[in-house]
């Protein structure tokens, strides 16, 4: 029950946020400048921002998740090659 409540819940905050942005950068330019509804949106200039900065930091954490994944394994792969090596001599 609890991840059927945790999925919808994830479903609707992407909706809104998918919606939001939308109506931001594709609705927002036809709307003359002085009107109201402008003060629900931050400038247009971060609609670019922020997706970029959400990729840049997303591309680090999946880069640095790589490069542990692989120093590990190679640490891995390296214990047992000194393992198999100290069997052969013995």
């Amino acid at each position: 029950m609890l991840d059927k409540l945790v999925g919808m819940a994830m479903l609707i905050v992407a909706t809104t946020v998918f919606l939001y942005y939308t109506a931001w950068t594709l609705l927002m330019p036809f709307v003359d400048a002085g009107h109201p509804l402008h003060d629900f949106f931050p400038a247009r200039v971060w609609a670019i921002r922020i997706p970029v900065i959400l990729i840049l930091l997303g591309s680090a954490v999946v880069g640095s998740f790589l490069g542990m994944v692989m120093i590990k394994g190679n640490r891995k792969q390296a214990a047992k090659a000194k393992a198999a090596a100290g069997k052969k001599k013995a």
